[in-house]
């Protein structure tokens, strides 16, 4: 049954069309992810489904018995509350049927007066099914509720009678985020609601969202919770809406056919077309009286052909590219029993590292561990309280900051760059600009009026100029597309300098990292993998017990025998590419063998018998060449 949908739905501002008569329809139950370019539309529509916007034209259709909640980027609390009394508000029925059962109480309390039977009956009654409607709504659980999932949203029981006014913008986020899961709506609209939670948060809003019951529609650019929780994916570009019924990584499969095939067709109609115009052309050059009946005829039949549009492309991504200017010492970064305090509130302690070039380090911990301040200290912006930490020799640091600090505000983009690169000229720094989206007069907007977004870019713009050799990233992919994501991956995973990222995105920690860091009260824990590897540990500590301890063994034996896998690895992966090299000669010479044999059926070929030799000694010589590599792969496979 359809819940909610949208027919030839149109709105833009000016000359600029964000939605372009897009039609969609969603079914009970479906759990729908909403992804497209920073800018594409997808807020707009969000708001448009809520009524918060009106559309320029056509029908929205929202099942009226249906109920619909709604997550925003820009949300609105009272700030006069705490956050355990904020959530109460979404319980009022039930606590207004708690003061009526008080009432009722006291009022049985009185004596019994054998006059007033009917009015003592008539009170037990009334608290009787009042109880029982009280026990249906969740009465007796709605309190156990709010706090698992408060506790669960990564709030503890301290912070349940915390002020509103003195939260973070983020905390803010989580609870207005708490508020909308407990009312339960039929429909649940959720904007970028991953957004401000720590890894541990992100996956019990996954658990949770998994076993809804209602309808879902999504905004996020986290791949992996996108995966994890949406069974639909819907694709916003250049105004329009594809629909795919699969989750995210397989919508890339499918989304990547659907083009190749949108593009096939309208490629062969063009060349039809081109075709006709070209025949028509010809007819009417003949200029005569048949001929141009003949083209008119044809013009007529070629402008009733419905046309096929070109399959709409997505915005370019950054070009991002991270290299470094000179290549830094073996030993990149050592700290030993470092620890942060402020007052009474300890964030660590006993924090040890080594750090070697090359490697790329994901830091993650639970929110206010103290990460961020871990790269202060790094960075030499804020001592420890104790320890040491060294830098290794030639080692130049660049720093990513996800509040965007650095920017200065009243300085325009082109400024903003040139400034911290004045040996760049003009036209170097409006080239990387160009790469970066920023082209035209965009150069000359000021850094207060840009997007999350775009600020995001022009740092990440800096640190590639920097030419930095050891990268310290503080969420890098928050506010950035899908599409920019994945060109930062690309660059991470081309850079040979040494990495070390503070980042929730499960998705971007499995495909660049190759070791996490857990920041905990007591110190490091190190894991030597991508975060599913950490994630499988963390809950089955002995899943990968095997590949790193030996019981018995002294550490000569483990390194002999560790080397001996990995040379045994090596000879697979060469194994592997003979294989593939070999199919790789028979493919291509098979290929030559068919070509050579209808050679032969060709009349210049037959009928010249010195040609007709020449042609037999070249498939002679192929079919001895295919031989060997055929004796030579089935050894290989046999080998394996």
């Amino acid at each position: 049954m359809i819940v909610i949908g949208c027919k030839d739905v149109h709105k833009s501002y000016g000359i600029d069309i964000v939605l372009n008569k897009i039609t969609f329809s969603i079914n009970e139950g479906e759990k729908v992810g909403f992804i497209g370019a920073n800018g594409a539309g997808k807020s707009t529509l969000f708001k448009i489904l809520t009524g918060s916007l009106e559309q320029d034209s056509g029908d929205i259709f929202i099942d009226k018995n249906k109920t619909l909640g709604y997550l925003s980027q820009h949300l609105f609390l009272e700030t006069n509350t705490t956050i355990y009394e904020e959530l109460l508000k979404v319980f009022k029925p039930l606590l207004d049927m708690e003061d009526k059962m008080k009432v009722l109480e006291e009022k049985m309390a009185e004596e019994y007066d054998p006059s007033k039977a009917s009015y003592h009956e008539k009170l037990i009654k009334d608290y009787t099914t009042l109880t029982e409607v009280y026990n249906n709504r969740g009465g007796y659980t709605y309190k156990g509720e709010i706090g698992r999932i408060l506790k669960g949203l990564g709030f503890t029981e301290e912070d349940f009678d915390k002020s509103i006014d003195i939260l973070s913008g983020g905390q803010k986020t989580r609870v207005a985020l708490c508020k909308l899961l407990l009312t339960n709506p039929d429909i649940l609209l959720l904007d970028e609601p991953t957004n401000h939670l720590d890894l541990e948060a992100i996956e019990w809003l996954e658990d949770y969202l998994k076993t809804y019951k209602g309808t879902i529609i999504v905004i996020s650019h986290d791949r992996f919770f996108l995966d994890s929780v949406t069974t639909h994916t819907f694709e916003l570009i250049n105004g329009e809406v594809n629909t795919f019924n699969t989750s995210y990584t397989k919508f890339l499969e499918l989304r990547e056919k659907a083009y190749a095939e949108k593009l096939k067709a309208y490629n062969l109609q063009q060349a039809e077309i081109k075709r006709q115009e070209e025949i028509i052309e010809r007819y009417r050059s003949f200029n005569r009286e048949k001929s141009i009946r003949a083209a008119e005829s044809r013009e007529k039949a070629l402008n009733k052909i419905e046309r096929i549009e070109a399959p709409p492309k997505e915005n370019k991504a950054s070009k991002i590219k991270f290299e470094t200017q000179i290549k830094s010492g073996n030993d990149v970064i050592y700290g030993e029993n470092l620890s942060k305090s402020y007052g009474d509130k300890t964030l660590f302690n006993n924090v040890n590292f080594d750090i070697k070039r090359g490697e790329k380090i994901a830091l993650i911990g639970e929110n206010g561990r103290g990460k961020t301040t871990l790269f202060k200290i790094i960075m030499d912006n804020e001592p420890p309280s104790s320890g040491v930490k060294v830098l290794g020799k030639n080692v130049f640091l660049g720093y990513y900051d996800q509040e965007q600090r650095n920017l200065n505000e009243g300085k325009t983009i082109l400024d903003e760059v040139w400034d911290e690169f004045p040996t760049l000229s003009t036209t170097q720094v409006r080239n990387a600009l160009a790469s970066f989206l920023f082209t035209g007069e965009d150069v000359f907007k000021e850094i207060h009026l840009l997007s999350g977004g775009e600020k995001c870019r022009i740092n990440l713009l800096k640190l590639m100029l920097s030419k930095s050799n050891l990268l310290l990233l503080d969420e890098p992919t928050n506010h950035l597309d899908i599409m920019s994501r994945e060109a930062l991956e690309d660059a991470i995973l081309s850079y040979d300098g040494t990495l070390i990222v503070i980042s929730h995105d499960r998705y971007f920690l499995n495909k660049v990292i190759g070791k996490i860091f857990e920041l905990e009260e007591q110190g490091i824990k190190e894991y030597l993998g991508n975060y599913t590897y950490y994630s499988d540990k963390k809950k089955n500590p002995n899943r990968y017990e095997g590949l790193e301890e030996i019981q018995g063994k002294s550490k000569t034996q483990i390194a002999e025998e560790r080397k001996k896998k990995r040379e045994k690895e090596k000879e697979e992966k060469m194994k592997a590419k003979k294989v593939k090299d070999t199919e790789g000669k028979i493919s291509s010479l098979e290929e030559s063998l068919g070509k050579l044999q209808e050679d032969l059926c060709l009349e210049e070929v037959y009928s010249n018998p010195k040609k007709s030799e020449e042609v037999h000694k070249e498939i002679s010589s192929i079919e001895n060449e295919l031989e060997s590599l055929y004796e030579l792969w089935d050894t290989l496979i046999s080998e394996e």
